[in-house]
């Protein structure tokens, strides 16, 4: 739709242009074969060049810095526009080209002032034709429907040219979406990598080094005088140490804000939150629930952005933060005494501006096709209830 829009405003631009060369064209021609009384040809033809000539600088008024951009504009018509009226009063057939100026008033002046200006120039070439020819019907006729139809087509233009622009900001405000998404979607996805390689190394490498720490332990204490004792123990001490790097590369690979769990993370966000004079009560089971990394950090990063907005803007003093599972689905509940607001108002303020919040809650429990339901109304506080399937996040414990 938007190359089709562009391609509307190609043709509208060429059309103008053709117009005005074909109308200056009329007027040399006139001007070459019907002389005006004594006058010499070539004054009317270096009006004719000149009014060319500061036609084609709108190009460079186009491209101008947009600070500057109006009232160059500005400038630019006025100058087409005295150029115009001094080719009227020496050949009047250059009335007609009041009709191209009709267009440029419309799309360079601004607000009012551009119907206005076609107003006033249509009054001046019914005077100029009607001093000329006489005033006829068609003298007074033609151009005052030039001029309505250059109003209704430049409508036409206006309202095509805030479509497109409310097309480009929807594509920008999508495209900036598709990449978020796609960031979140690298991060899920490298975390749950992480978190995999985590849980191999600790079930296969990690146990296995381990199992040989213990043997070698109890092939030295069996008979501590044998042969080959000093060769065990070294053997045991490169076990013991292989063991410990290989631990320190599981923490690694675990997120630092979820190394010891999402329960214990959550309890962190609340004693962070604590010494700001937010009190966050965090209400979890005694046991870490055994969940996916990826739904791990999605908890965590909707909590900490629930109580972050509901000590920023809803200006609470108490959020309770609770952490459960109903069957395969893991909950959690964000319930502040803040100021609330409406959820259906400040969506649709999202919608327009670059505002996160909400959206990206929203965003991160639909990439876990989960749900997400925030009850919120001015004076009453607000909750935010995430609800996600996890099979097997019903056990608790590690």
């Amino acid at each position: 739709m938007a190359h089709r829009l562009t391609s509307v405003f190609a043709g509208l631009r060429a059309g103008l242009h053709a117009l005005v060369a074909g109308l200056l064209a009329l007027v040399v021609v006139r001007v070459l074969l019907e002389p005006v009384g004594d006058r010499p040809r070539w004054a009317e033809l270096v009006l004719c060049a000149a009014f060319a000539a500061a036609y084609a600088l709108g190009a460079r008024v186009a491209r101008a810095a947009p600070a500057r951009r109006a009232a160059a504009g500005a400038a630019w018509v006025a100058a087409l526009t005295g150029l115009w009226a001094a080719l009227v009063v020496v050949v009047p057939v250059a009335a007609y080209l009041v009709f191209p100026l009709f267009f440029l008033y419309l799309h360079v002046l601004p607000g009012r002032t551009g119907p206005a200006a076609v107003v006033v120039t249509t009054a001046v070439t019914v005077a100029a034709i009607g001093l000329h020819d006489g005033f006829t019907p068609g003298g007074v006729v033609g151009p005052v429907v030039g001029a309505v139809v250059a109003l209704l087509i430049g409508g036409g233009y206006r309202a095509l040219a805030r479509e497109s622009a409310a097309r480009e900001e929807l594509l920008a405000e999508l495209l900036a979406t598709r990449d978020r998404l796609a960031a979140a979607e690298r991060e899920q996805g490298v975390l749950a990598e992480r978190a995999r390689l985590a849980r191999e190394i600790h079930d296969t490498v990690a146990q296995g080094l381990s199992s040989i720490q213990l043997l070698l332990h109890a092939a030295e204490l069996a008979d501590a005088d044998r042969p080959g004792t000093e060769h065990i123990r070294l053997a045991r001490t490169t076990a013991a140490e292989g063991l410990a790097d290989t631990r320190r590369l599981i923490r690694d690979l675990v997120p630092p804000a979820l190394d010891q769990g999402v329960v214990a993370a959550l309890g962190r966000l609340g004693e962070q939150w604590g010494r700001d004079g937010l009190a966050v009560v965090v209400e979890a089971p005694d046991g870490e629930p055994d969940v996916p990394m990826d739904v791990a950090t999605a908890v965590l990063r909707i909590a900490q952005g629930a109580v972050a907005n509901a000590a920023q803007h809803a200006g609470a003093s108490r959020v309770v933060v609770g952490l459960g599972a109903a069957g395969p689905d893991v909950l959690l509940e964000v319930v502040d005494d803040g100021a609330g607001f409406d959820p259906v108002a400040v969506a649709g303020r999202a919608a327009a501006t670059d505002s996160f919040g909400l959206r990206a809650m929203a965003e991160r429990v639909a990439q876990l096709d989960g749900e997400l339901v925030v009850d919120s109304a001015p004076g009453r506080g607000t909750t935010v209830r995430v609800r996600v399937a996890v099979p097997g996040a019903v056990g608790a414990g590690r």
